[in-house]
């Protein structure tokens, strides 16, 4: 018979990026005690990894818990960047109810619709909170309604258009039923948790029922599942078989090594768990998201949302260029594909194909962000790989080939409204809609994903910094013709060696450098980019001709213009077709495909 479990509330954080979800589940942990009250704990305690604290970013959910009133609140914090949206599509199986955060000066984002709309699908209970109510430039009534507007567009029933509305200022961790009034501490948010998220319900008779949402991986023990159980409670060494919804030939068997509890931060090692409990647990080697695992013998497999498909690819290919070997500790091809498998196990986003020759691989992912977090991830661990321009994955449909489309939303001052529109014009985006904020304007273009690779930087350029671009993949559409991305060419070193001052002075001349003196290069590396769409060999590595002639001012100091150095995500948006990014862990270097200048000159004629 199902029970309510009244001890315990599983709820997710959802968001658009950057509107404080972290920094609200740090309050929240604070406040209810889940440290001691000497404890040194880090500011947003629950982005562990290195790439997510540098970029302040959320990548992977997150499940921790907190205790109020005696009531244990399972919460898990899910990134808010598209993306990753296979992460929060996934999360929500675990809840029962969602917080849904949204920022009381930007108001509702393409990725508040996206997570709020799966909620709703999912029927879950609906807390709304107004979060940085303490902005200078907050603006919370017309948030509200925007607020209002979403849920009946996106076709909320009438309890769900009742959702309370609490206040919130994350930073300070204070909570309020009325805006105009501050709180003093987060205790309406919890009391609103309690009062309106639904208990977990679950019957403990039933035979065991389990659906996996996330998996993570640990040396020590291999895979770990996380998830909540359906039905029925499981113990330490009890024997289970794993279905699958999607995949009738799934069977696995197995034992239960190891049941984690989550409390504040961390995992506990747990005996028993029962019906409305998010555990996480291990040995089973397979078990991947969307397994259900039962009894042996009472096969009941649970629905589950098939995870969207990868729109971008990109080649992973063992290095081969000159410097090969110099930096990293694993270069080989087996080694490659023993990582990018490592990283399938807990990357349900990602699909990893061989290709046509054996040092090469196809890598499949949700968005160029995805891809660079991996290609960034494998350099910090020692690997040494090159990688092509990114591409995007197209299909056919009645004969017509469809392309993946991005729902572009972008804020900025009314001054370069008009650079913006042009350049996204050229990019083949329409606009959608426009509407004017203070002194800034929000635009929304529909575009094929294709043309915004590159497209960031030039955006940072052409509004000064100060514009806020946001995207969200938005289905496909018929093929829309060729886009012209990178007007620029490449400057490229047609010598080996070291580069000088005085080969680099002349090279200068002819455009912008990426490589200071004193830099190795070889033949066939870029060295800087030219503002005519031509790519110009320069020799970097050229001496002055010694003379025993001294004439006056001949020998003035040559100034060398200030170079910036590409972040990665730059060398990608930078890449032409015919070429590739060499990535060590302490170098990124760009090179052509075809390192010999007579050979790459041929191979050109040759395509014309």
């Amino acid at each position: 018979m199902k029970a309510e479990r009244k001890d315990l509330r599983n709820i997710a954080i959802i968001a658009h990026v950057d509107h404080g979800k972290t920094t609200l589940v740090d309050q929240m942990l604070r406040q209810s005690g889940a440290f001691r009250a000497n404890q040194q704990v880090a500011e947003r305690v629950m982005d562990s990894g290195d790439i997510e604290r540098e970029r302040g970013i959320t990548i992977l959910a997150k499940n921790c818990s907190c205790v109020y009133k005696d009531v244990k609140i399972n919460i898990v914090d899910t990134p808010g960047h598209a993306d990753f949206g296979g992460e929060v599509e996934r999360v929500l199986k675990m809840v029962n109810g969602v917080l849904l955060l949204v920022d009381a000066a930007e108001g509702c984002m393409p990725q508040t619709r996206f997570v709020l709309q799966k909620a709703l699908q999912q029927n879950l209970s609906l807390v709304i909170a107004v979060n940085k109510i303490d902005r200078p430039d907050a603006r919370v009534k017309e948030v509200i309604d925007e607020i209002l507007e979403l849920l009946m567009d996106l076709g909320a029933t009438d309890e769900q258009l009742d959702s309370p509305m609490v206040f919130c200022s994350g930073r300070q961790g204070t909570a309020s039923y009325d805006w105009e009034k501050p709180g003093e501490d987060l205790v309406p948010l919890f009391e609103t948790i309690l009062e309106y998220v639904k208990p977990p319900v679950g019957d403990l008779e039933a035979p065991f029922q389990m659906l996996c949402s996330s998996v993570d991986y640990n040396e020590f023990v291999g895979r770990i599942g996380v998830g909540r159980i359906e039905n029925g409670s499981v113990k330490v060494g009890q024997e289970v078989q794993v279905c699958d919804w999607h995949d009738p030939s799934v069977s696995l068997r197995g034992r239960i090594t190891k049941l984690y509890d989550f409390k504040a931060n961390g995992r506990e090692p747990a005996e028993t768990a029962s019906a409305g409990d998010i555990i996480a647990f291990s040995g089973i080697a397979d078990v991947t998201i969307g397994n259900t695992l039962c009894v042996p013998g009472m096969v009941d497999p649970l629905p589950f949302v098939k995870i969207n498909d990868p729109t971008v690819e990109m080649t992973f290919a063992v290095n081969d260029s000159p410097f090969a070997g110099k930096e990293g500790k694993y270069v080989t091809s087996r080694q490659i594909r023993d990582r990018l498998q490592k990283e399938l196990l807990k990357d349900v986003a990602l699909k990893v194909e061989d290709s046509a020759t054996t040092d090469s691989f196809r890598v499949m992912g949700r968005g160029e962000m995805h891809l660079s977090i991996l290609i960034e991830t494998m350099r910090r661990e020692g690997y040494e790989l090159q990688v092509s321009p990114p591409h995007v994955l197209t299909h056919m449909e009645d004969g017509v080939r469809m392309e993946p489309m991005e729902r572009v939303v972008i804020d900025v001052p009314e001054t370069y409204q008009g650079t913006v529109m042009t350049a996204l014009g050229a990019r083949k985006g329409i606009l959608m809609n426009m509407q004017p904020m203070n002194d800034r304007t929000r635009l929304e273009f529909r575009m094929p994903s294709r043309g915004l690779f590159g497209y960031r930087s030039q955006f940072l350029t052409d509004t000064h910094g100060e514009g806020i671009m946001n995207t969200i993949f938005d289905g496909y559409n018929a093929w829309q013709g060729d886009i012209t991305t990178r007007s620029s060419g490449s400057l490229v070193s047609f010598e080996t060696g070291e580069a000088v001052t005085y080969g680099l002075f002349n090279a200068q001349g002819r455009g912008t450098l990426l490589i200071g003196a004193g830099e190795k290069v070889y033949e066939g590396m870029v060295v800087g980019y030219t503002p005519t769409g031509d790519d110009i060999d320069v020799n970097v590595c050229k001496t002055k001709h010694l003379t025993n002639t001294r004439a006056s001012g001949s020998d003035d100091a040559l100034r060398l213009v200030p170079i910036s150095p590409l972040s990665l995500e730059g060398c990608l948006e930078f890449l032409a077709e015919d070429e590739l990014l060499e990535v060590t862990p302490k170098s990124l270097r760009i090179r052509k495909r075809i390192l010999n200048h007579e050979l790459r000159m041929k191979a050109a004629h040759r395509k014309k």
